[in-house]
């Protein structure tokens, strides 16, 4: 398991009971999560919260505050800044585990010492975004929602990113790969975080089991033909980070390294870890 460790404005600050305790900058919140299926410490109160998120038995849920909050504010990691805002379906919009993967593809990137160009789908708020322009890549950020892509335009912004050359597209990721391999566009690093199930701007509807084959073999077709790497990650339960790498297999060059598994944040004063999804990664030699 790699372990986004090196956060200071971010901390997992308690698990239990169904629930994790956060600190974001200055902000401590409680929310679910169903990996936490072992018990609350029973010295713990978790009183010292500044919003509380509550599901509904009817699905869905809100928020409660403690506190007054800003309706967004900003952490740091390290040189990118991001924009937090919490939403009504208890996401703050951002995966802190995730910056074991804007790591990697930052040092891939700077270590490449040629022009690279990064296709990021399913790419939500743009923090891999953030991570690769600030490599130096030039990047295409992919993702169906347009708030969620003006959201990454407000972390490129917030990073100080704005003079980097970033296209932002709202559309369907598939059927905006398959249109790039009509036009012969291609790229030398593939980043994705496909959900388990979505919808299209035109409600186009995704099942990762029916539609990541697809999306892999179109993605084989724009990559050039010395690419750098090729990134999955994956929040769907009992998908299997080895089953991510066979089919990495069949569309990579044979020339490359691969390695996968789980990603985590370390628990505040615990010897826990909390599994923040699976990655797997084709890089070249």
């Amino acid at each position: 398991m790699l372990l986004a460790d090196q956060w200071k404005e971010y901390q997992l600050l308690e698990c239990g009971s169904g629930m994790k305790k956060e600190r974001w900058g200055d902000v401590v919140t409680v929310r679910p999560d169903p990996q936490v299926i072992w018990p609350k410490s029973g010295s713990s109160k978790w009183s010292d919260f500044d919003a509380f998120y509550f599901r509904s038995k009817s699905g869905g849920g809100k928020w409660d505050y403690r506190n007054k909050l800003p309706e967004s504010w900003t952490i740091n990691y390290k040189h990118l800044k991001f924009k937090i805002s919490p939403t009504s379906f208890k996401h703050t919009g951002l995966f802190p585990e995730q910056a074991v993967n804007w790591e990697w593809s930052m040092n891939k990137i700077r270590e490449a010492k040629r022009p690279i160009k990064v296709l990021n789908l399913f790419g939500y708020t743009g923090a891999a975004s953030c991570a690769a322009l600030s490599a130096g890549a030039e990047v295409t950020h992919v993702d169906a929602s347009k708030g969620m892509v003006n959201w990454c335009r407000e972390n490129v912004k917030l990073s100080g990113l704005q003079d980097k050359v970033c296209r932002f597209i709202v559309d369907d990721c598939l059927k905006y790969v398959q249109r790039d391999g009509r036009r012969g566009k291609t790229y030398d690093a593939i980043i994705m975080d496909p959900p388990s199930y979505g919808r299209g701007k035109n409600g186009e509807t995704w099942k990762i089991d029916e539609n990541l084959w697809e999306l892999l073999a179109d993605c084989q077709r724009i990559l050039t033909d010395q690419p750098l790497f090729f990134l999955i990650n994956s929040y769907t339960t009992g998908l299997s980070p080895t089953v991510l790498t066979n089919m990495l297999r069949d569309i990579c060059p044979s020339n490359g390294a691969y390695s996968c598994g789980e990603i985590g944040i370390p628990i505040k004063g615990d010897q826990k870890v909390l599994p923040g999804g699976i990655y797997a990664r084709w890089e070249s030699n």
